[in-house]
């Protein structure tokens, strides 16, 4: 009896042991529940709903991982990432944010996390954004650029039969829609004393064959920047540039376009829209849409307007947050989305739902994409935007000739990356 009661005992230990092992290893396996914190932007690209319905499909996904999002407006976007402080997890940059907020010790590295096969798919200006001194930062996200829009019936009208592809053409073109009192002003363009300013000059520099910083040192003086805003002052002495253009945002020049007194504008993506709206437009079913024109150094080059997603340094949950940042920027979502915002991947751009969205747009894009040029990717860019304004609003308005401007900004900026 005593010996059949130790062997029960025996088993029941042993089952007990057994026990505690299968749930001690459930225990271990079972994934732990995080909370991530993501920052995003209220306006422009991808809406809130867009937004909240893919987190509540990654949530749905992954179960462990809830995704709280703020949205806040883009002017509030980059204080609110320099006084987070812990707050945030994945948050929303501009792309001449990277280097600061890498010198600030803000962003994770993420350089190992996307692979070659990624890398080769999205476009190099759009990943070139998010990286400093060779390290990735963050994930491309939401694409912007901008382009050459043109007014169909005015060209006709003038005989030209297809959209300038330099800027020669484009003076030579607005000469011949002046002359023929087709438009006073055939070009408008967004040059206001604010970054819009500096976006148009870094891709007119850019397109002359000219860089504003090289190797991380100011060349803002050089020939082909200065030939670069010898073209934007020529152009208004000439009058075919609106004179007022010195006072007008992106807004306006759409303004301006939209009610048929351009032929010529560059702006972002959502102008050709806007443009084509009729609520909104005069110039319905007249819009076309072209690369930014180029020289003959030059093909092309196109401002940057995008923004990425990248994991705060302090984030405690930096897997999950890295999870979530690559199923917002998957093929499935800028797919399913690509009305509201073009795809960082160039595959898609060969994908027959994508190009149904907006085939002129598309044809357009998957060219453009590929000359697309960075403002300059250093921690004091904002100081030098700053700068950059005002000097070419000087020579806009020949308070100082072009050569001068440059060589005042050359030497406020070795100040100012001197310090």
């Amino acid at each position: 009896m005593k010996k059949s009661f130790s062997v029960i005992v025996s088993a029941l230990l042993l089952s007990s042991v057994l026990a505690g092992c299968v749930t001690g290893k459930d225990e271990v396996a079972k994934p732990k529940s995080v909370t991530i914190k993501a920052l995003f932007m209220k306006q422009a690209g991808y809406s809130e709903d867009a937004i909240n319905e893919a987190t509540d499909a990654f949530i749905k996904a992954n179960p462990n991982i809830k995704v709280e999002a703020t949205f806040v407006p883009y002017e509030a976007l980059e204080q609110k990432i320099l006084v987070s402080n812990g707050s945030y997890d994945a948050v929303l940059i501009d792309a001449p944010w990277t280097a600061k907020f890498v010198k600030a010790n803000l962003l994770k590295e993420v350089t190992d996390k996307v692979s070659d096969a990624d890398r080769k798919d999205i476009f190099d200006g759009a990943l070139s954004a998010m990286q400093y001194e060779n390290k990735l930062y963050g994930m491309p996200w939401l694409n912007d650029v901008k382009y050459l829009f043109y007014n169909k019936e005015m060209l006709k009208q003038a005989g030209i039969s297809s959209p300038p592809k330099t800027w020669d053409e484009l003076i030579a073109d607005s000469k011949i829609l002046k002359d023929k009192n087709i438009v006073e002003y055939p070009i408008v363009w967004s040059w206001k004393q604010a970054e819009a300013l500096a976006v148009d000059f870094t891709l007119l520099s850019a397109s002359f064959g000219g860089e504003l910083v090289k190797d991380g040192k100011p060349s803002l003086n050089a020939p082909a920047n200065v030939e670069a805003l010898s073209f934007m002052r020529q152009s208004m002495k000439d009058k075919l540039t609106n004179p007022s253009s010195p006072e007008y945002l992106e807004e306006d020049v759409r303004g301006v376009f939209s009610s048929g007194k351009a032929a010529f504008a560059l702006n972002w993506t959502y102008m050709f829209g806007m443009a084509n709206d009729p609520k909104e437009s005069k110039v319905v079913d007249k819009v076309g849409i072209a690369m930014v024109p180029g020289t003959a150094k030059v093909v092309s080059a196109t401002a940057n307007g995008g923004m990425g997603l990248s994991i705060a340094k302090d984030s405690k949950n930096p897997d999950e947050t890295w999870k979530y940042i690559q199923f917002m920027a998957s093929k499935d979502f800028q797919k399913k989305h690509a009305k509201d915002a073009l795809p960082i991947w160039k595959s898609l751009f060969a994908d027959k739902d994508v190009i149904a969205t907006n085939p002129e747009l598309i044809n357009v894009s998957k060219t453009q994409y590929e000359y697309i040029v960075n403002r300059p990717v250093i921690p004091w860019y904002g100081q030098l935007s700053t700068e950059m304004q005002v000097s070419v609003q000087q020579a806009l308005f020949d308070k100082v000739t072009p050569k001068e401007s440059l060589d005042k900004l050359q030497a406020k900026a070795l100040e100012i990356a001197g310090k």
